[in-house]
Formats: structure tokens, C-alpha cells, sequence
């Protein structure tokens, strides 16, 4: 045996052997595994083969566009890709619509487990009561990071468990050291890109998954949103209640709530629901939370917002809160009050307090720009607004002006952006940002955070 061909197998069992103990590498082996699959499948495709191939077994061709691949090689890299999918998804105007549409398919129907793993972390984590448990076999829903099963307790409680994916945790930070590694090479890189701070934005998608795995904070968050509500009086507004027998790190058990998902038009018409005055009501208690508690729930998407078949509406899935001090919770406020109002020489003194401009900025000039970017949302209903054209401008001027908002207003700014998809489909004619009966209801809860007296502890 030649010495190159010792080296050569050496190094690959060398290779072999370190994938097995780092998975980070095990996970690079894998990532590029995938992309050279469907990097064959869009060949495939394009040169015709595949459909002639699908055609000769009598089975449906559908063309591999770039939407449909990236989405298809996410969901076969699992959790981590295919919450960057939702991302993705979540964000009309980063993304063209054609992503934007196809990533919406891995919101609530990602790739399930099977049943027989869904009982075996259930029993793994309950121990002897598992067994006075019957889980249905089909999920109610399958996320990028568990499962969502119904059942029903031997003492007749009906129930949802939210069931961890096998193995995840070790995925997740794998993949998130690819990330960051890609992330510090193109930030020394590519200069222009450093403005985005991409290990920045890797890291804040770090933690945040960090904190998705752990159900038990999950259900400490619907118990807070569900004080809150108490406390400011919304009997029409709540978050399952949590079944902590029955909860752990990896199972999370709650109530089950019945009703229909706040963009099902069909449904909600047919539950002769009040959909603008719903709207209006979680948007309300929402925006109470943010400014109020300094807490609020982070991904109010479609499959996480529901109108109750009792006239209620539910929040779902508070893996994802936002967290305010008070400092951030008056900033906020004013930032609200400023975009509401129009004025946009207040805007950037905000943006200027929470340093996220260079202390450089030419304050009237950003004032000006703010006004040309954000002034369509003001003067347009929420059928009218077009996003494809407004973030684009949005961004342009952050980047002119080196404008770098918090991760928790960002955060903000996504979930302002669901509810505005929500009222396009339900109440086209509303215009959330100058609509009296919001403002109105609004305007107390603004007085109530700006006023020296309630910068105490709330």
C-alpha cells in the first residue's frame, strides 16, 4: 500500500472519528450533504431529467424553483434551519414574496416526529405518569422545535402537550457554531456587511433558541401574561393554563383551547366573530404588556394567535417573550407615541437616547428621512400599505444613517408587522396607527408610563 494512500484513509478515519465525538463537525459533514443533494435535484431538475423521471412512474412533477429548494433543503437540515425559515416567512419586505409565501409553509407543518417518539420523551420525562396519559397519534401541530400533541389525563383533564424534538439541544448548538463561524468570517470579510453585525444577529438567534428549550420558562411566561391580563382586566384575553404536574424541561402541558387561528377568514366568518373588534382587543392587551410590564409575547404568528370558540382570544407558544426595563419601557412608549403622531423629529431624539446612532448623526436630517420612510404607514389603511415597497425604504435609511435599533424593538417591529398581516385580511379599512378607538384606548396606558409617578416598580 502506497504512503499517499495511508495518509489519505488515515485522514479520513481521523475525519470519521472526529465526527463522531464534535458534532459541530458531524453537522458540517451533514449541511454539506444536503446542499450537494439538492444542488443534483435543481440539475436534475432544470435540464429536464427529473420530470421525465417523475413522469415514467406516473407521479406529479412540481418545478424546483429557488423558493421551494431552499425551503425543502431547510426542513432536511432541521430545527435550527427551519426556525431561520420562519424568519424568513415573518418578514414581508427583507424577503421577496416568493419566500416570503414558501417559508410560511414551515410556520406550523414542519416535518413531524413519529408517534413512537413523541411517547418515549414522555416517558422519559414523566416516569409513571405517562402511563395516565392517552395521546392522540396525530399531532395538532409540528414546530421547528417540538411537537403538539392532544390527550387526555385519566381524571379527565383534555390537554395539549407540547413535546420536545429528540436530540435537539445538541443540534441547535452545532448548528449555531456553523453559524457563528460563517458570521465572524464574513464580518472580517466583507466590510460592507458589518453594519448588519451578523455575529450580533447569529448570537440573539442563539440565545433565543437557548431559551425555547426549556418548557418550563415557557410556562412561567403564560402564567405572567396571564397575571397581567388579571390585572388590567381583560376577561377575553389569556394564555393556557399550565398543568405543572405534568410539565418539564422537555414536556410542557396545558389546557386545551378550541377555536380558530386568527388568519382563517373562512372559519372566523363562519364563527360570525367580530374580527376588528378582537383585533383591536389582543392588539390592545399586547401593547399593555409591552409598555405596562415591560414584557411581551415575541411571535404572535398565525399559528400562535387564536379566536376562541368562546369569545376569547388565545395566545399561544410563549417561547419567545421580550423583556423591557423600565428605561426601555418609557423609550418605547415614546417611540410609539412618535410613530402614532407623526412626529418624527421626536423619533430620532428617541432613537438618538437609545444609542443607536453614532452620536455624529445629523438629527433634522434623520428626522427628514424618518418622515419619508415611515410617513406611508400613517397616511394609508392597512389594505392599501405595501410593504414590498416601504421596508425597503425603511432600511435604506437606517443604512444611510447607521441606524442599529435594540434586538427587543426589532422584535417589536415583527410582531407590529403580523398584526398589521392580520388586519389586511380582517379589516382591510383599519389603520392601526391612526385609528381613534386604538389611540383612545391607548392613550391612558401612555399617560400612565410617561408620568414621573409610575416609574416606580409596577
Amino acid at each position: 500500500m502506497s504512503t499517499s494512500l495511508v495518509i489519505a484513509l488515515a485522514t479520513l478515519a481521523g475525519m470519521l472519528l472526529l465526527s463522531t465525538v464534535h458534532p459541530p463537525v458531524r453537522r458540517l459533514w451533514v449541511t454539506a450533504l444536503v446542499g450537494v443533494k439538492w444542488a443534483l435535484l435543481w440539475l436534475l431538475d432544470y435540464s429536464g431529467l427529473r420530470a421525465q423521471l417523475l413522469a415514467e412512474r406516473g407521479l406529479e412533477h412540481r418545478v424546483l424553483t429557488r423558493p421551494r429548494l431552499v425551503r425543502l433543503a431547510f426542513e432536511d437540515l432541521g430545527s435550527t434551519y427551519v426556525k431561520l425559515g420562519q424568519i424568513i416567512a415573518s418578514s414581508p419586505g427583507l424577503f421577496s414574496a416568493a419566500y416570503v409565501e414558501e417559508f410560511r409553509k414551515v410556520l406550523d407543518r414542519v416535518r413531524p416526529i413519529t408517534f413512537e417518539q413523541v411517547q418515549r420523551v414522555v416517558t422519559d420525562e414523566l416516569g409513571a405518569a405517562a402511563r395516565e396519559l392517552t395521546i392522540e397519534r396525530e399531532p395538532l401541530a409540528s414546530a421547528s422545535i417540538a411537537q403538539v400533541h392532544a390527550a387526555r389525563h385519566r381524571d379527565g383533564r383534555e390537554l395539549v402537550l407540547k413535546v420536545q424534538r429528540p436530540h435537539i439541544a445538541d443540534r441547535v448548538e452545532a448548528d449555531m457554531s456553523i453559524m457563528l463561524t460563517i458570521a465572524r468570517a464574513a464580518n472580517r470579510a466583507v466590510s460592507s456587511i458589518r453594519l448588519a453585525n451578523p455575529v450580533g444577529v447569529v448570537q440573539d438567534f442563539r440565545d433565543t433558541i437557548r431559551s425555547e428549550l426549556d418548557f418550563k420558562h415557557e410556562g412561567e411566561n403564560n402564567e405572567e401574561f396571564n397575571r397581567i391580563m388579571q390585572r388590567r382586566g381583560h376577561t377575553r384575553v389569556c394564555a393556557p393554563k399550565v398543568h405543572w404536574d405534568l410539565t418539564t424541561k422537555r414536556v410542557l402541558a396545558m389546557e386545551r383551547l378550541y377555536g380558530v387561528n386568527v388568519d382563517d377568514v373562512e372559519a372566523i366568518e363562519r364563527a360570525d366573530h367580530d374580527a376588528e373588534e378582537l383585533l383591536l382587543l389582543g392588539m390592545r392587551a399586547w401593547f399593555q404588556c409591552v409598555m405596562l410590564h415591560g414584557f411581551f409575547h415575541g411571535d404572535v404568528h398565525a399559528g400562535n394567535l387564536m379566536w376562541l370558540d368562546d369569545g376569547r382570544i388565545g395566545f399561544l407558544d410563549f417561547g419567545i417573550v421580550g423583556r423591557f426595563s423600565e428605561a426601555q419601557r418609557v423609550l418605547v412608549t415614546r417611540y410609539i407615541v412618535a410613530m402614532a403622531t407623526g412626529q418624527y423629529r421626536d423619533l430620532a431624539a428617541v432613537v438618538m437616547e437609545m444609542g443607536s446612532v453614532p452620536e455624529d448623526v445629523d438629527i433634522e436630517a434623520l428626522a427628514e428621512d424618518m418622515k419619508q420612510a415611515y410617513g406611508p404607514l400613517r397616511g394609508l389603511s392597512m389594505g392599501q400599505i405595501n410593504y414590498g415597497e416601504i421596508l425597503p425604504n425603511i432600511l435604506a435609511m437606517s443604512r444611510r444613517h447607521r441606524v442599529r435599533l435594540p434586538q427587543e424593538f426589532i422584535l417589536i417591529i415583527k410582531q407590529v408587522l403580523y398584526f398589521d398581516r392580520y388586519a389586511k385580511l380582517l379589516a382591510p379599512d383599519l389603520n392601526i396607527f391612526t385609528d381613534p378607538r386604538m389611540m383612545g384606548l391607548l392613550l391612558a396606558d401612555v399617560q400612565q408610563v410617561l408620568a414621573p409617578s409610575a416609574r416606580g416598580p409596577d
